[in-house]
């Protein structure tokens, strides 16, 4: 299968999170067409930029599949039922991290997207659900999303197809780049491979290059 249907397109701005610190990471769904541009959704917020955003993290998927497998983990939680729970910017059902590739690209909507690295896990996330343990789940299973850059800006609404159209490294899928560079579990040469990977973030491409020295 290389089309899905975008279900829920969402968007968030930063709002008062744990004491001093923001975040964006309740997205919520947007009606009509939204614009993709270079750095993501217009209008969508990153509270913290250095690890959210910007060019090579311009859209963030975490696959609708994964909200009934916390369910069973975690329980019920409101936010489980909104698409946009863990800070998707697509709710998708049935594209998983051990079917999409680094530099796979995808027509969304109008616009042409890549993927460009997986998401890492952070403490956001178990304070958003209130459960302790829920960041050793991700590495430990791989449901941890990815992010994609942006190659030619469009539109995008619910109901459109998120249609794959290439794929990139065949090798290395979202599942197998988290687990080399997130849970560590890499041979030098795989990292060697990986730094020399030209689709990935440079930001990864780099910590592949400081573990296989």
């Amino acid at each position: 299968m290389n089309h899905w249907i975008v279900e829920a397109v969402c968007t968030g701005t930063a709002r008062p999170f744990n004491g001093a610190e923001t975040s964006a990471i309740a997205k919520r769904p947007r009606e009509g067409a939204v614009q993709v541009l270079k750095d993501g959704l217009a209008p969508d917020e990153q509270a913290d930029r250095r690890v959210h955003g910007g060019p090579e993290m311009a859209l963030h998927l975490y696959p609708l599949d994964h909200h009934d497998w916390w369910r069973g983990e975690i329980g019920g939680h409101p936010a489980l039922d909104e698409p946009g729970g863990f800070g998707s910017n697509l709710a998708v059902t049935g594209l998983l991290e051990g079917h999409v590739h680094i530099g796979d690209r995808f027509r969304l909507g109008t616009a042409l997207i890549e993927v460009s690295q997986p998401r890492q896990p952070c403490w956001k996330i178990e304070h958003r659900f209130g459960h302790k343990g829920m960041v050793a789940k991700i590495i430990e299973t791989s449901r941890c999303g990815w992010y994609f850059r942006v190659i030619e800006t469009g539109e995008v609404a619910a109901g459109d197809l998120i249609e794959r159209v290439s794929i990139g490294a065949i090798d290395w899928s979202v599942a197998r780049v988290f687990q080399a560079l997130v849970a560590g579990k890499a041979t030098p040469e795989e990292y060697a491979e990986l730094a020399d990977l030209a689709s990935l973030t440079p930001r990864l491409r780099e910590k592949a290059a400081a573990k296989r020295r």
